[in-house]
């Protein structure tokens, strides 16, 4: 893949082929020596047009049945990111394509209010970052977010975010509002205190200095904030659970979570390998961990045990969880957000109400 300055700034040291895809490609030495030559490798964005943007799930283990994503791609570059085995649907890697070659979807605004406007339409909690983040450095310029959220604001739909960028802070407007309304909710995403291994394991993400101090604006601004200690990397973060936790509410959080590290598909070679690279001393400790949480694979996706994994560990870490939450005053379910303000405002045109 070129040397390390070509890759500098990504948390992927490769690009493997998609499990969809019949050929793989493979970089041999030809004779001509290194290529030190290449440039670094520059984050290129494609536009679509989905014909629906609400997503619908079923899935026993999640609290939301209907989600968004305004990106495919993420260039946080998060090497732990469950998310990665989806650009393979796009014919992409799951490695460095992933983290450089996005997809904007630059009508989910207006896509978004013709779904409300249906009448068979029933308003429930939208989540919005349970793939990709909505906040990724490419929303600084896309404004796809801003524009999502303004459609829920006019119709007073609910929503529950998930991100680990600080650019929320920018639609912290909206968001109050909407947060004393009853109407929305966030969760920020701390994985490790530690500015190093952050770095090295996020590489696009802002500082858990500066993610704190968002939980801190956001609150203050009168939208609720859970601190996400997530996802938890056994043998290499875990120790830190409890700090995450009381750093949360010292910057004013109100709830808490935690996820166990998940490594489906592509993941589970791409995160050997940055192991490799950057903590060797750890590598075989970490994944040992891994594999007994999950009966000795580096994964099982089955409902209920993938996110927290079994066995021991597991158990040990959800009671530090339990105990720390509740010395922290974390330990309690937030209020459901609310769906009966949900309205559809009257556009020019319409008959109105003789009774509004």
């Amino acid at each position: 893949m070129g040397n390390s300055s070509r890759i500098r700034g990504r948390a992927a040291l490769a690009n493997p082929a998609g499990r969809f895809e019949p050929y793989s490609v493979e970089t041999v030495e030809d004779g001509w020596g290194p290529d030190d030559d290449l440039p670094p490798l520059r984050t290129e964005v494609t536009d679509e047009t989905p014909r629906k943007i609400i997503t619908k799930n079923q899935s026993p283990d999640i609290s939301f049945d209907r989600s968004i994503n305004p990106y495919r791609g993420c260039e946080h570059g998060c090497i732990y990111c469950f998310a990665r085995p989806t650009h393979e649907w796009l014919g992409l890697s799951a490695g460095l394509d992933f983290e450089t070659r996005l997809v904007a979807k630059p009508q989910a605004p207006d896509l978004l209010e013709r779904e409300l406007c249906a009448k068979s339409y029933t308003p429930k909690v939208i989540a919005i970052g349970t793939n990709t983040d909505p906040y990724q450095p490419l929303e600084k310029s896309r404004r796809i977010m801003r524009g999502v959220l303004e459609v829920l604001s006019e119709y007073q739909h609910p929503v529950a975010i998930v991100t680990k960028g600080t650019l929320i802070e920018r639609d912290v407007d909206i968001l109050g509002q909407m947060g004393k309304a009853g109407l929305a909710r966030v969760g920020i995403s701390v994985t490790t205190l530690d500015t190093e291994l952050a770095r090295r394991m996020e590489p696009r993400v802002p500082s858990p200095k500066r993610r704190l101090e968002t939980i801190r604006r956001l609150t203050d601004a009168g939208c609720p904030v859970r601190v996400m200690a997530s996802p938890v990397v056994p043998a290499l973060t875990d120790h830190e659970l409890e700090a995450i936790l009381e750093a949360g509410a010292k910057a004013g959080a109100v709830a808490a979570s935690w996820i166990m590290l998940r490594l489906p598909h592509a993941v589970s070679a791409l995160f050997r390998e940055w192991l490799e690279e950057h903590y060797p001393d750890r590598a075989a400790r970490v994944m040992g961990r891994v594999r007994e949480l999950h009966g000795g694979k580096d994964y099982d996706p089955e409902w209920g045990k993938r996110m927290t994994g079994e066995g021991l560990f597991a158990e040990m870490l959800d009671q530090r969880f339990r105990l720390a939450t509740k010395r922290l005053a974390l330990a309690h379910d937030l209020p459901p957000l609310r769906t009966d303000l949900f309205r559809r405002p009257p556009k020019t045109g319409d008959q109105l109400s003789l009774f509004s």
